[in-house]
């Protein structure tokens, strides 16, 4: 079973297979150390904030004798899903995807690691019937610390290529909502016009990520609050959400949300013991 969260303070750890389903976080505290990532290389030193939404591409690690890190990993998908899909976290990891060095300040490097500390101090509470909400509350605490960061980060010029310019637009419709009723690679790309296989790849080498998962995750928050809509029946949502049947509805509720569209809704209930 793979670990959903985990805590090192060895930088050498990110290499470990563990870490391959994660989004990791890395703070330096002392000392300097290096790595290449997106066949870049990066060289980090105290209060350097390293974000990694992919830690397979991580490799080439090297540490001076006096560098001191700590790291946290979440699932990635445990995080993806804590926050809204138009919010500045498709833009922010983008950005990372390209540059996953931050510059922090002395204070907004002691928020990150309080943040850092409360997680690792609550992982294993297992027990606890709301363990995953209380991780996903402390993870949101942490994202929102590192968007406040990377904001601050200086501004870096805007591209005006056509690569730039493919990512951007596919961003801004999605953001219209536009996934509820349009979920094809192919409407995107004629709508951009350019072809599904340049707009595929093109994304793909910019983000890291495929087209699919960024109009997935810009549908799950529309099917999840129709859902949440008790005046709606299931086969009025799959309609209004454009699926040619129920059971292909069925089928995408089972994928993205791990459970029919009729036990998310029993989920709901309120349990009596």
């Amino acid at each position: 079973m793979k670990a959903e969260f985990l805590y090192s303070t060895d930088f050498y750890g990110l290499n470990a297979r563990e870490l391959r389903h994660t989004c990791m976080h890395l703070i330096c505290l002392a000392g300097e150390g290096s790595f290449v990532f997106n066949e870049h290389c990066y060289h980090i030193t105290k209060n350097d904030l390293v974000v990694i939404p992919i830690p397979t591409k991580v490799k080439n690690l090297a540490a001076h004798t006096d560098l001191q890190v700590e790291w946290f990993a979440a699932d990635y998908k445990f995080l993806q899903n804590l926050l809204p899909s138009n919010n500045y976290s498709i833009g922010g990891s983008i950005s990372l995807n390209q540059d996953p060095v931050i510059k922090l300040t002395e204070e907004q490097a002691r928020l990150l690691l309080d943040d850092f500390h409360r997680l690792r101090d609550r992982m294993e509470d297992r027990h606890l019937q709301f363990y995953h909400e209380l991780m996903g509350s402390l993870c949101l605490t942490m994202m929102y610390d590192i968007f406040e960061a990377h904001a601050q980060r200086e501004a870096i010029n805007s591209h005006t290529d056509r690569t730039a310019y493919i990512v951007k637009q596919l961003m801004a419709l999605l953001s219209t909502g536009i996934s509820r009723t349009e979920r094809e690679v192919s409407y995107y790309a004629e709508r951009l016009n350019v072809s599904p296989k340049y707009l595929s790849a093109t994304i793909k080498r910019v983000t890291g990520h495929s087209v699919t998962s960024y109009i997935d995750r810009h549908t799950i928050p529309i099917l999840k609050s129709y859902l949440d809509d008790e005046r709606l029946s299931l086969t009025q949502i799959s309609e209004l959400m454009n699926f040619t049947t129920l059971s292909y509805f069925s089928r995408y509720c089972t994928k993205h949300l791990g459970q029919s569209p009729s036990e998310y809704r029993l989920s709901l209930q309120p349990k009596y013991d």
